[in-house]
């Protein structure tokens, strides 16, 4: 026998200023496939990812939320590892590029740059915000766009005309945070001299690549390649540059790839062993799976920082496609680009991992999540074809016999065989990533299966042959066993639910050649149900209406005048708290009188108040707003004040905001008050005098 391999392999990092979607979980579902049939074929296979965590982008989004960069990327780590876990993605370990370890491991390879002599420094011109005290990322700077006119394109590109540019040809040019108009100013830069390794790439790329991505990052080659700046001004979130006094930061594009390497070294860490140990093994494979929209940073850049820093690099790169939806790009206004978590509210996450599985790969072709396809292979397929056949066995043999196995007919002793000597054609497509192909393999063997049951028709022969119908649900449920076994990488969970009904352990790739005979089988649970379409439309619905509220808080604020704005330093401001979105964005934006007579401020009086359990932030209160009207509404001030503070204070309540349904129940307003979130919150009351019900003017 070959001896076990060793395997590390990583996924792109998750940026922490957004949720995992749909389209995230094409990389992470087909590397969690891999992962999985590395490990049931006795590799050590580790699989690592992490929380990419710094750049201007988190810096602002925490100062427009109130809070730190630390607290926003907390509650994204506890999201997306929510996220991950739900959908059974299992990692040997997920961190964080905020990390200790990917601070020295930074400082490392910066070391490194200048000790080979591969940075530089120069002067470059840049847009700066008098207002926010910061230099201004392409993306934070919008204005008209020079070739079609649109307005309010970011500095970079035109989503209309799809056109690129630099912000310095837009007109109307202005800060995307607080409408000023920016400066420009001189800052000191420092490279990454990328021509240095242009020899080193052109060797390495057709070697550590497939064919066509290999072809598509060589035609940057034809020139000499331009040195990259990694550094960013103050104020910054990130790690400082050192010998710049903390002037200088490392851009988020070279520390977030360390993370794929200072997350082992923690995984490392807690086994008693260094990085050294896992990532410079020379026995040991690396894999990097990744979308085609970062592949130049991950064949080109990253390549050239691990050589400058005398690190190895990785042996393959695997690069995928993107995720359509309906033959299109994801749709926020359709209800298209679908959050992970808006999926797992209406459907099982089984059946994306199903769906998925069927469509995927080794190429970098796109893929499409045709939502009546999707309800319809996950019926016909997975709960039609192959879960039919463990349910008729499984709960004939136990209801209508004994429960226990008997040996298969000649007939069923040939199709066991057969579905036997497919274990290395299956596997060798796991291998390769073919997923699409190993799934029609295993559906072909399920309609021979079903074929079999079928013909033999064992619920007619019952009576009349017991002996016979025995040994052809044998047949079934050992057909059945193998499927759920070559399906183990898809579905882990279920194939966990049939070895359970047939008395057995965790399986291995090896478990197809053994024969179940003789053996007592234990009540059926069920696998898998029908997918509903009504479920389906009720999830797209939740995502447009979810993406509709996001659009909305950021074009509030991206179209605000600066005087509207809050200032650079934390913000205290009056908060709306409905346990959901905020309305600080809103609180930022100059409205006409007109608009503000609409808001309907009323003095409400707290009658009851409970702690929701299962939630983190959450108080469910019920508020007599007057004239006998009590409304329940869910409040995230949980951090700050306990339900029994509540009951009998008058505070401030907008009425007629149109009623919101969250998991907990109805929230039917919301209440006011000020501070930055958590516990630095303070409710708003009227004061003495001021009777329950009358308007707030």
């Amino acid at each position: 026998m070959n001896s076990p391999r060793k395997i590390l392999m990583t996924c792109a990092l998750p940026y922490a200023n957004g949720y995992i979607h749909l389209g995230h979980l094409v990389e992470y579902l087909q590397a969690d496939f891999w992962a999985r049939f590395q490990t049931m074929r006795g590799n050590e296979c580790v699989f690592i990812c992490a929380d990419d965590t710094h750049g201007t982008p988190i810096m602002v989004k925490a100062r427009e939320m109130g809070i730190t960069p630390e607290q926003l990327i907390a509650n994204s780590f506890k999201e997306h590892t929510a996220d991950f876990s739900d959908f059974q993605v299992k990692f040997s370990h997920y961190g964080s590029t905020n990390a200790p370890e990917n601070k020295a491991l930074i400082e490392q390879f910066y070391g490194k740059f200048v000790e080979g002599n591969h940075t530089r420094t120069q002067a470059i011109q840049q847009l700066y915000c008098n207002h926010d005290k910061m230099f201004l990322p392409d993306r934070f700077v919008k204005g008209t766009c020079p070739k079609c006119g649109a307005k309010e394109q970011y500095g970079d590109s035109c989503d209309v005309c799809a056109s690129t540019y630099s912000p310095s040809d837009m007109k109307d040019v202005h800060c995307s945070m607080c409408g000023t108009t920016p400066v420009i100013k001189d800052s000191e830069s420092i490279f990454f001299k990328l021509n240095d390794f242009k020899k080193y790439l052109e060797e390495w790329i057709p070697k550590h690549c497939a064919p066509d991505i290999a072809k598509k990052m060589l035609e940057w080659f034809n020139e000499d390649l331009h040195d990259l700046d990694i550094s960013r001004d103050e104020p910054y979130f990130g790690f400082p540059i050192p010998g710049t006094n903390g002037k200088k930061f490392f851009y988020v594009w070279v520390d977030a790839p360390m993370g794929y390497m200072s997350t082992t070294e923690i995984l490392a860490k807690s086994q008693g062993k260094t990085l050294k140990d896992i990532w410079q093994d020379p026995t040991r494979e690396i894999y990097h799976f990744i979308g085609k929209d970062i592949a130049r940073f991950h064949t080109i850049f990253w390549p050239a920082f691990l050589k400058a820093a005398e690190f190895r690099s990785p042996d393959q790169v695997f690069v995928h496609g993107h995720l359509m939806v309906n033959g299109e790009k994801m749709s926020k206004s359709k209800g298209t680009f679908i959050a992970a978590r808006t999926y797992l509210n209406h459907l099982n996450p089984e059946y994306l991992r199903y769906y998925y599985s069927t469509k995927l790969n080794s190429s970098v072709d796109d893929i499409d999540l045709n939502l009546e396809e999707f309800v319809n292979r996950v019926n016909s397929e997975l709960v039609g074809k192959i879960t039919n056949l463990g349910s008729r066995g499984g709960q004939m043999l136990k209801k209508k016999m004994d429960g226990v196995m008997s040996t298969p007919d000649a007939e069923g002793v040939k199709l066991i065989a057969h579905a036997q000597s497919k274990s290395e054609v299956i596997a060798g497509h796991f291998e390769a990533r073919d997923f699409a192909k190993a799934l029609t393999e295993i559906r072909t063997l399920a309609d021979d299966a079903n074929k079999y049951f079928d013909e033999k028709a064992p619920w007619k022969t019952l009576e009349a042959d017991p002996v016979g119908t025995k040994q052809v649900i044998t047949t079934t449920l050992n057909i059945f066993r193998m499927l759920a076994i070559y399906l183990k990488p898809v579905l882990p969970y279920y194939t966990e639910k049939v070895a359970k009904l047939l008395g057995e352990g965790d399986y291995k790739w090896s478990d197809v050649n053994t024969v179940l005979t003789n053996r007592a089988i234990n009540d059926y649970e069920h696998l898998a149900t029908r997918v509903e379409a009504d479920k389906v439309k009720a999830m797209v619905e939740e995502g447009r209406k979810i993406n509709e509220e996001i659009q909305a808080a950021k074009k509030a604020v991206s179209t605000a005048p600066a005087a509207a704005k809050a200032p650079a330093g934390k913000p205290t401001e009056v908060t709306a708290t409905t346990g959901d979105l905020s309305a600080e964005a809103l609180a930022k934006v100059e409205i006409e009188f007109a608009d503000f007579e609409k808001v309907e401020l009323r003095v409400g009086q707290v009658v009851e108040a409970e702690e929701i359990k299962e939630a983190d932030k959450l108080l469910r209160l019920k508020v007599d707003i007057g004239n006998g009207e009590i409304r329940q509404i869910i409040s995230g001030i949980k951090a700050a004040y306990k339900p029994e503070q509540l009951l009998g204070r008058k505070l401030l309540v907008c009425v007629n905001l149109k009623p919101r349904k969250m998991k907990f129940g109805m929230s039917e307003g919301m209440i006011l008050a000020a501070g930055t979130g958590g516990s630095d919150l303070f409710m708003l009351s009227p004061d003495d005098g001021a009777q329950v019900g009358q308007r707030v003017k």
